[in-house]
C-alpha cells in the first residue's frame, strides 16, 4: 500500500472544503460499512464496490438523532437546512408517537416500513441518494485532484418499486452501487477505526457543529447526539427474552462453546455488542455464565467457530424455525449478502469466521479460544 494514500486521506479530512458535514458522513459511512465487513462488498480489478443502499441507511441513522434533538446542531455553515432535512424531519415526526428512533431502525431492518409511511420513506431515500452522489462523492478529493469524482464513482441503479416491502434490503437491491480505489479500501480497512475515532471524523464533525453554533454548544453535547445508537437496552433485553422463550420450549440447553448441558445460562452476543452494535438473533447464543465471563469482549477465533459449528447451526435452525422472518432478514444483511438460499448455513459460518478474523487480524481485538 502506497504511503501517498494515507497522506491523501489526511488531506481530504483536513483540507477538503468544510461547508457541510456531508464529507464526514460519507467517509464515516464507507468506513463503517468496511468495519462491518459487509458481505455485499465486492472487489473487481483495482476498485471495490458497495451498495449505495447501505450508505443511505448509515446517513439515516447518523442524521436522525441530530435532527430529532431539541438543540439546534448546525450541519451547514450559515444555514439550518440539510438538503434532505424536510424529508427526514417528516419521518421523525411520524415516528415520534410510535417508538421514535429505535422503532424506525427496527422497521427499516426487520419489519419493513409501514405502508402509510412508504411514500415519505421512498422520497427520503431518493433525496439522500441524490445528495450523496452529487455532493460529497463528487467533491471529495478536490484537495488532491482537480477532477470531480476522483475517488468515489457510482452507478445509478434502478429505483423500481416492485415490492410491497420497503426495508434495508429494498435499499440495497434498488439504489445502485459506488466504488473506491482498492488502495483506499485497504487503508480504511486497516485504519478506519482510528480515522472515525476520537482523533478524527467524529470529533471533527462535533467540532464543526460547535464552531458553527458560535460556541453555544458543548463538544460533549454534540458528540452524545452524533453517537446515539438506535438500539436501546430494552431492545437488547427483548431480543434475549425471545431467545430464552424459544430455548425454554427446547428442553435441554447446551453451552454453545463447551457443549456442556446447562440449566442456567447467559444469552451471549457472539460478536460482542461493545465491538459491533449488532442485536441480531443469529448473534445471540446460549453460553454457560462462567464461560461467558471469560469471553467478555473477546472475539471468537475462526477455529473455535469451526469447532462449535454444529451447535451454532443447531441454534440458528431453532431460531429460524420460530422467528423465521426476522432471522432471515438479519442474517442475509449481516452474513449472507447475495449468496443463494441453498446451503446458506455454510456461507453464513464462513462469513462469520471472516468477520471474526477481520476483527482480530485487522482491528486488533483480542482473540478468544477455549
Amino acid at each position: 500500500m502506497r504511503n501517498d494514500v494515507f497522506q491523501n486521506i489526511s488531506k481530504i479530512i483536513e483540507r477538503d472544503s468544510k461547508t457541510t458535514t456531508y464529507k464526514f458522513a460519507l467517509l464515516r459511512g464507507v468506513i463503517d460499512i468496511i468495519q462491518d465487513n459487509s458481505p455485499f462488498i465486492t472487489i473487481s480489478k483495482d476498485r471495490v464496490y458497495f451498495p449505495i443502499g447501505l450508505l443511505i441507511e448509515k446517513w439515516m441513522l447518523y442524521y436522525y438523532p441530530i435532527l430529532e434533538c431539541t438543540t439546534n446542531i448546525p450541519q451547514i455553515n450559515g444555514e439550518l437546512n440539510l438538503a434532505f432535512g424536510i424529508q427526514l424531519k417528516k419521518i421523525i415526526t411520524e415516528y415520534k408517537t410510535i417508538g421514535g428512533f429505535s422503532a424506525f431502525y427496527n422497521d427499516l431492518k426487520n419489519k419493513g416500513i409501514p405502508k402509510n409511511l412508504q411514500e415519505d420513506f421512498f422520497a427520503l431515500a431518493k433525496k439522500l441518494k441524490g445528495t450523496i452522489t452529487t455532493m460529497p462523492m463528487k467533491y471529495i478529493g478536490r484537495s488532491i485532484s482537480n477532477d470531480y469524482y476522483s475517488i468515489f464513482q457510482f452507478e445509478s441503479g434502478s429505483t423500481r418499486r416492485n415490492t410491497n416491502e420497503i426495508d434495508l434490503e429494498f435499499l440495497i437491491n434498488t439504489s445502485g452501487s459506488f466504488s473506491i480505489p482498492f488502495e483506499y479500501y485497504e487503508a480504511f480497512k486497516i485504519l478506519g477505526s482510528f480515522i472515525s475515532g476520537q482523533d478524527s471524523i467524529l470529533f471533527k464533525w462535533a467540532e464543526f457543529s460547535v464552531n458553527a453554533s458560535k460556541q453555544n454548544l458543548s463538544l460533549e453535547k454534540v458528540v452524545s447526539e452524533v453517537l446515539k445508537s438506535p438500539i436501546t437496552e430494552r431492545d437488547v433485553a427483548e431480543s434475549k427474552q425471545i431467545y430464552k422463550t424459544i430455548l425454554k420450549k427446547e428442553g435441554q440447553v447446551l453451552c454453545v462453546w463447551t457443549g456442556k448441558a446447562i440449566t442456567s445460562y447467559d444469552v451471549d452476543h457472539m460478536i460482542p455488542f461493545s465491538v459491533w452494535k449488532n442485536n441480531d438473533l443469529w448473534n445471540l447464543l446460549p453460553s454457560q455464565s462462567k464461560t461467558n465471563n471469560q469471553k467478555r469482549d473477546k472475539i471468537p477465533s475462526p477455529d473455535l467457530i469451526e469447532n462449535s459449528k454444529d451447535l451454532i447451526l443447531h441454534y440458528w435452525e431453532l431460531i429460524n424455525k420460530n422467528q423465521s422472518q426476522r432471522f432471515q432478514k438479519e442474517i442475509r444483511v449481516a452474513l449472507l449478502g447475495n449468496s443463494s438460499n441453498t446451503g446458506w448455513q455454510k456461507a453464513a459460518i464462513k462469513q462469520l469466521q471472516s468477520s471474526c478474523n477481520y476483527l482480530i487480524a485487522n482491528r486488533g481485538y483480542e482473540e478468544w479460544k477455549i
